[in-house]
Parts: structure tokens; sequence; C-alpha cells
């Protein structure tokens, strides 16, 4: 049912449809979206296009996101940071008209990712074997301000989770997550500063671009933490969207290797997140206990612009079988998973 994608090639053909329909470990595909035809108008196709770059950043002391996001008709930029200790839980947003100031790479593999703001200033760049988070955002939270400079280290080999996969008739969408990826530098929130160490330290990058329904839905999980011999490990799930007879994105990523799985069941209770959630695979070799601790609602209401995320932190323990039939013992590792509604 899973189709590897192994070949490089465009994105889209010159009527507008997907060239290749599958997954990859590495992305292989150039992503042409001059070529999209939603729209008989040319001019109109920009405003259904959705692109943006969100990346995480786990600590032994908190979670760290900055997302930069540009939906068409307008730019969304957020930041946001949870203390685990604390349980403090802060975020701002903005919304940007038409995008101004916002600039996004063509591809995953490198450029720069820019949002500049009278308010902030955020700067994502793609070189080489490393990845660069800069947020400078000195009026956030009243005042107390934030302050971030994380390198990510992303060499060639490491492997992610690209899926390219057509939504109706004339819709796709084109991901790449990566996991795991080792973070050094510094947040700075407030009057706290926290030192990243690559070796308790771990980033990870949602990449997306396609044209999507207008009202759409998605469950998505992720984690990327440590074993106890010092491995990585990492999680991808994610269904509610799209057709995925030929490719999900569901994965265990272990020091770097992706385990493609199947179809993987999300088995919670929608409305009493707080409940442990239950993630089983059709092909019996994953079964993982997420046991949340803490809960963002996200909700943004703005005429066309609705959304709805519940997104659960927690930690993920059971079990998963690699490709090659070995079993790993999945440790407590936190994690996310999040119920998404949106009209955009």
């Amino acid at each position: 049912m899973q189709t590897e994608l192994t070949q490089p090639g465009p994105l889209l053909d010159p009527q507008g449809r997907l060239a290749q329909i599958g997954w990859a470990r590495q992305p292989q595909l150039n992503c042409n979206l001059e070529n999209a035809r939603f729209y008989a108008l040319r001019f109109l196709q920009r405003f259904r296009i959705k692109r943006w770059d969100y990346y995480a950043v786990f600590t032994p002391q908190r979670f760290f996101s900055a997302t930069i996001a540009d939906l068409g008709y307008a730019g969304n930029v957020f930041v946001y940071t949870l203390d685990f200790a604390s349980g403090d839980l802060h975020e701002e947003g903005l919304v940007i008209p038409l995008g101004k100031g916002i600039q996004l790479p063509r591809d995953s593999t490198s450029g720069a990712t820019i949002c500049t703001h009278k308010q902030a200033t955020l700067r994502f760049e793609a070189e080489g074997a490393e990845r660069r988070i800069f947020v400078d955002w000195p009026s956030y939270h009243d005042g107390r301000g934030i302050h971030a400079e994380i390198v990510l280290a992303c060499p060639p080999e490491h492997e992610s989770m690209t899926i390219v996969i057509p939504i109706g008739e004339k819709r796709f969408y084109y991901n790449r997550k990566i996991n795991c990826l080792p973070a050094q530098g510094h947040i700075r929130y407030g009057e706290q500063r926290e030192a990243l160490h690559s070796d308790q330290c771990l980033g990870s990058l949602d990449w997306g671009r396609g044209v999507w329904e207008y009202q759409s839905f998605w469950n998505w999980a992720s984690a990327s933490g440590f074993l106890p011999d010092g491995r990585t490990i990492g999680l991808n799930l994610g269904c509610g969207f799209g057709d995925l007879s030929r490719a999900t994105e569901n994965c265990v990523i272990l020091d770097g290797n992706v385990h493609k799985l199947d179809q993987v069941r999300f088995d919670y209770q929608s409305g009493d997140y707080m409940r442990p959630w239950r993630f089983t695979d059709n092909e019996g070799r994953l079964d993982l206990t997420f046991t949340p601790f803490k809960e963002r609602v996200a909700t943004t209401r703005l005429g066309i612009i609705d959304s709805e995320a519940h997104q659960m932190f927690g930690h993920y323990s059971g079990h998963a079988r690699l490709d090659d039939g070995q079993t790993v013992e999945v440790p407590g590792i936190i994690g996310f998973a999040e119920e998404h509604h949106a009209r955009w």
C-alpha cells in the first residue's frame, strides 16, 4: 500500500497534477508551485497555496516552537514555550495581511525563511549540514521578551519523512518532517537563560507546502528523545487529511533512520484530551500509550481564517517493531499529540 519515491523530479506536471505520489526518506521533488492550476485565473493561485516552516525544540527544561507561515491571503507567525516543571505556557502570534515581510524558500533543503515585522524578527536558515533558528521578540509576554539562537545538526544522511499525497481532485500536500536533530545554542525568556547542549536537546522541523481544502481536519503526533543507551528515537504519526492509500507519514526514527509504518490509529476521546491516548498500527508493529500532562489550546477567529487546535504534551511509552524485526522499547519520552480543525 505504501509507495516509496526514489527518483527526483518535479512536484507538479505542466497541467498542475502531482507527478508522483508516495513517501520518501529524503525530499526527491522540486517544489514547483508555479505550476499549480487550481484556478483558471492564474493570479488567484497564490491565495490558496499554503506554505509553512514549523520548528520545535525539546530541552530538559522546556518545549520551544517558532513558526513562519504564508496562508496565501495572510501571514501567520507564532512562538510558544512551555516550562515542564512549572507548567507555564505562553504563546503569541502575528497575523500579517498578504504575508508582507514574509519569505519562504522553494524547497526544504536550503534557503532562508524570514519574517521581518515591527514587533518581531524571525529567521530560519538551512545550509549544508546545519539549520539555524533565530528569534527576537522584545515585546513578547508584556515586555518579558524572548530571544533564541539555536543550531540544529542535520547531516545529509539523516533521514526524514516526506509525503506527497492528493487531497480531493485538485488539491495536494507536500510535507517533510525531520525529527531528532541535535540542538545547541540558547533560549532567553525574560530573565531566564537556558543553554542548549546537543547531548540533551533535540529539534524537529515540519515543512509543509500545498493546496488544502478550505475546511480541514487532521491529527498529528510527534516526539524526539533519547533512549537509555544514548541513541535518539523519534515518532511521527498522522491521519485525517487527504488520500493516504499510497503514503502515510507514520514512522519511527531511530538514530536518524526511518522505519516506515502503514496505517496508525489514533485512539483518544475528542473533547476529553487529558485522558490517555493509544496508538496502534494495522501490522502489529506499534503499541504506544500517550499520557498527557499539559494542554495547549490555540484558536484563531479572523473571519475567513478560523481554526482550533488542541495540542497535548505528554509521555510516550510502549514499543515499536523496526524494519529489521527488532523491537525497541519507548521509555516515556516527552512529545505531543494534537487534534486540529481549520477553515483556511
